[in-house]
């Protein structure tokens, strides 16, 4: 084992994208767990654009990260050494830890590697990507067949999933996607209706033609001009799951999106926003029904692998920039062998 953890620490905050100044890669002592702890080898970091936020010294839903401290993130890995009743070397858990090659935590939850899946498959589509979008669908939205559900960031790790969820409920769902390739990703793939291009230049006019019968349920992943641009074509009593708002997490100072709220009242539409850390002890619930619809081929899901943590800002700037296409990771160490 090594000897010593190479961990990210937040040097200062960040004024729009990240830079190279912005954080700093460090070696450590490598940590001892206490009673009631346990050490993990962290495998896979899930990167989000939450991460972001954290950056930021903002009113948000927990402290941002402070000068100095440590890079929160999400992490998936083994159980190296553990103090604790609850967890034995080997076991591979999942947690908000830190990104860093090891972590030292006192809670974690067990990943149920016994369905027989690849592990990267509960960083993204049986992890808190999958649950967010189907949480967000079924609690927060609640489609109906027949309705248009319109879902942005539509080739990404939670996008993609609450497409096909979406579909598999009985809705005509349309994707918003930045690129050809993506739209092509989500119709021929993912199996959506349409998808429209923000990156053509005209979302408002390709969304119309997209959505004849406007817009019934509004699962929101960007905000700025795309959310403007469904809130212009929502009809009454539509819904609106606000998962995220990506295109503004790295502006300075305030948010200004959305300018077309006053579409909330005039068509009488409710709008809710949600975190998914909400829904952890109902993960088990959501668990056989989603295994179940990726075993059959019902959902596909893509993971976008970087490999090192040195790798680590650039592949949180990868979310910001587009060049994802489904849920970004960070390879932090190899995959263990699953029985």
């Amino acid at each position: 084992m090594a000897t010593k953890n190479r961990r990210w620490i937040l040097r200062q905050r960040p004024s729009g994208d990240i830079s190279e100044t912005d954080l700093e890669l460090v070696e450590a002592p490598m940590p001892v767990p206490g009673d009631g702890e346990i050490l993990v080898r962290n495998v896979y970091l899930m990167v989000a654009p939450t991460n972001r936020v954290w950056m930021s010294d903002i009113d948000q839903y927990m402290s941002p990260v402070g000068i100095g401290d440590v890079m929160r993130g999400g992490t998936m890995g083994v159980v190296v050494e553990s103090n604790h009743p609850e967890f034995k070397p080997g076991d591979v858990v999942e947690g908000g830890m830190a990104w860093e090659e090891y972590s030292v935590t006192s809670r974690a939850r067990l990943v149920p590697v016994e369905y027989g899946l690849p592990l990267h498959a509960f960083a993204s589509v049986l992890g808190n990507s999958g649950m967010t979008a189907y949480f967000g669908l079924l609690d927060i939205a609640r489609p109906k067949a027949g309705e248009t559900l319109v879902v942005s960031a539509a080739a990404g790790g939670v996008g993609s999933i609450a497409a096909q969820i979406g579909k598999l409920l009985g809705c005509r769902v349309v994707g918003i996607a930045g690129g050809e390739r993506k739209c092509q990703l989500a119709t021929e793939e993912f199996g959506l209706d349409a998808c429209v291009d923000y990156k053509r230049g005209n979302v408002l006019a390709d969304l119309r033609s997209a959505c004849p019968d406007g817009i019934d349920v509004d699962f929101e992943n960007v905000g700025g001009d795309v959310m403007d641009a469904v809130l212009t074509h929502l009809n009454i009593g539509a819904r609106v799951a606000l998962c995220g708002m990506v295109s503004t997490y790295n502006a300075s100072g305030d948010w200004w999106s959305p300018k077309m709220f006053r579409n909330i009242i005039m068509k009488r539409v409710r709008i809710e926003g949600f975190l998914i850390s909400d829904y952890f002890p109902r993960f088990p619930q959501a668990l056989d029904d989603m295994v179940q619809w990726v075993k059959d081929g019902q959902i596909k899901y893509r993971v976008d692998i970087v490999d090192g943590i040195e790798n680590a800002p650039a592949a949180l700037n990868r979310l910001f920039s587009g060049a994802n296409i489904g849920k970004q990771l960070v390879r932090l160490s190899p995959e263990p062998a699953l029985g």
